[in-house]
């Protein structure tokens, strides 16, 4: 698979991406149904819907590459798998249920079992991610599109972090003064990766939690737009591992590595 067919497919889920994200409000705005799974998590039929889009789309790009969606059990007994596709079609599922605006639709080609495409929605934000290789991560809102590696970051003396809690545990407390980080907000969902990618935060930190498919699309973007993601002990990270769970992890900004 060269660059321009890595592109190409990328360019050919956006539509799918904005048409699944409006089904997503509409359904939302006529009332949900919900139910919850045997992990004792949440699912609506939003979900279910979103995840149909998707997977019938890519399916039907790449019908030789295997999907693992969070809310289908196919695939995911797989094992030794190095490409495939991550699907998470809500993320922030309680956002989404309660009318709050922060959850996304997420979908992450996974090749070597690193992230090479990454896509997330946040349609009730009216903003949406894709990368595609190094410095190719945009973001498209208002009809604009936004190259995120050449985004300017207000200049400051401040470090601004991102949190899954409002109650930071005392082993991300060491990462945050580590990192002089000056303030912190509560963030749910991929939204997090994203925000860090466009420069208007810089660092998250989190410990072993959550799914691979929570964080691959959030991963390329904010790679691809010149940012990092790695586990407590600088290693990369890789997916495929067993059950699909997550290392700790550290997703930095620019703000590191620009002059």
């Amino acid at each position: 698979m060269n660059s321009n067919q890595i592109k190409d497919i990328t360019l050919s889920l956006i539509d799918s991406f904005k048409e699944a994200g409006n089904i997503a409000l509409e359904l939302r705005k006529k009332g949900l149904k919900n139910e919850i799974k045997s992990d004792n998590t949440p699912v609506t039929n939003g979900d279910i819907e979103v995840n149909n889009i998707l997977t019938k789309k890519i399916s039907s790009l790449t019908p030789q590459i295997p999907i693992i969606s969070e809310e289908t059990s196919s695939n995911k007994k797989d094992k030794n798998l190095e490409n495939f596709w991550l699907i998470d079609p809500i993320d922030g599922t309680d956002s989404y249920i309660n009318n709050r605006d922060e959850f996304t639709l997420n979908a992450a080609l996974i090749i070597n079992k690193k992230a090479l495409i990454g896509i997330i929605n946040a349609p009730d934000k009216n903003r949406l991610f894709y990368s595609y290789g190094p410095l190719n991560s945009f973001e498209v809102t208002d009809g604009k599109e936004i190259k995120l590696s050449e985004k300017k970051k207000n200049k400051s003396n401040e470090v601004k972090a991102v949190s899954y809690s409002n109650e930071i545990k005392s082993e991300i407390l060491k990462f945050h003064n580590k990192f002089k980080v000056t303030s912190y907000q509560k963030m749910k969902s991929s939204l997090k990766f994203c925000v860090i990618a466009a420069g208007e935060y810089d660092l998250y930190i989190a410990d072993p939690r959550a799914y691979e498919w929570d964080i691959a699309a959030g991963h390329a973007i904010l790679e691809h737009s010149g940012g990092t993601l790695t586990d407590f002990n600088g290693n990369k990270i890789l997916y495929g591992k067993e059950d699909f769970k997550n290392s700790s992890l550290i997703a930095k900004g620019r703000i590191f590595y620009d002059e």
